[in-house]
């Protein structure tokens, strides 16, 4: 069974950074993409950034290009979201995502798992 659990939320003023981390259990994690999203209160689901199994391809929102990075460290099982420059409008519940398909590029949301998600407040 899958299992995401994302830390590192929390905080922050304006033109701050925080980097959120992801941790993943249940299969084989460098075979599959990973991707984060983030819901803000009264507003569906955004991607935000993904990247392919292999880390050798990386997509972002156009609204986070330039501000935050995506990586992952397969030895630790884990994927990164650092963000800088944070914006009010940053503010939202980042959830982690994993692909279920192996050995995918991009993050498909009909065919990805979960994580429980972190909330990231960003102050003006």
């Amino acid at each position: 069974q899958v299992q995401l659990v994302e830390s590192g939320g929390g905080l922050v003023q304006a033109g701050g950074s925080l980097r959120l981390s992801c941790a993943a259990s249940g299969r084989t994690f460098s075979r599959y993409a990973m991707g984060w999203f983030r819901q803000a209160p009264g507003k569906d689901r955004e991607f935000v950034a993904s990247i392919a199994w292999s880390g050798g391809n990386t997509v972002y929102a156009d609204s986070v290009k330039g501000r935050f990075t995506i990586s992952r460290d397969n030895a630790k099982n884990t994927v990164y979201l650092q963000m800088n420059s944070l914006k009010p409008e940053d503010t939202a519940v980042y959830y982690c995502a994993e692909d279920s398909r192996p050995y995918s590029i991009v993050i498909v949301i009909t065919s990805a798992d979960w994580g429980q998600g972190t909330q990231v407040t960003v102050s003006s």
